[in-house]
């Protein structure tokens, strides 16, 4: 079991290395060709094409994005079929955000069947930052 919990953090950590470094080919290689990845916005509900029609632009100039991952925790199924995580992640612009999502095992390899990228809001500042975003949707 450890052992597969240190390929799916090797799996993620990659994901962040090429994001960051924008090579777009390899980081949708870790993705299932099924992937759903869910962003901050709302409208983010995206398939994995969708997602890298989204991403292109930027990985094609050069430019990605930076998370440094702060705290993962990683969960298998009994099976070692499938794996979920949750990581608490830091990005210079946005501050702390959080990305959860699901891995499948196919042949050996851990390939990332969902993610999605938050922004936790401390509950002290729930309301305030829900009232701006029921404005904003207006």
């Amino acid at each position: 079991m450890a052992n597969e919990k240190t390929k799916i953090a090797k799996t993620l950590d990659s994901l962040h290395r090429y994001a960051a470094s924008a090579e777009g080919e390899k980081y949708f290689s870790l993705f299932t060709e099924n992937a759903l990845y869910i962003g901050t916005d709302v409208s983010e509900t995206w398939s994995i094409d969708e997602f890298k029609q989204f991403a292109a632009p930027y990985f094609n100039q050069g430019k990605g994005w930076l998370y440094t991952v702060k705290s993962r925790t990683i969960t298998l199924s009994q099976n070692q079929g499938y794996a979920w995580f949750v990581e608490v992640l830091d990005n210079e612009k946005y501050g702390v955000s959080r990305g959860t999502g699901v891995l499948v095992n196919s042949h050996g390899k851990w390939r990332i069947a969902q993610y999605h990228l938050t922004f936790p809001i401390p509950n002290s500042l729930a309301e305030s930052i829900t009232q701006q975003i029921k404005s904003a949707a207006k």
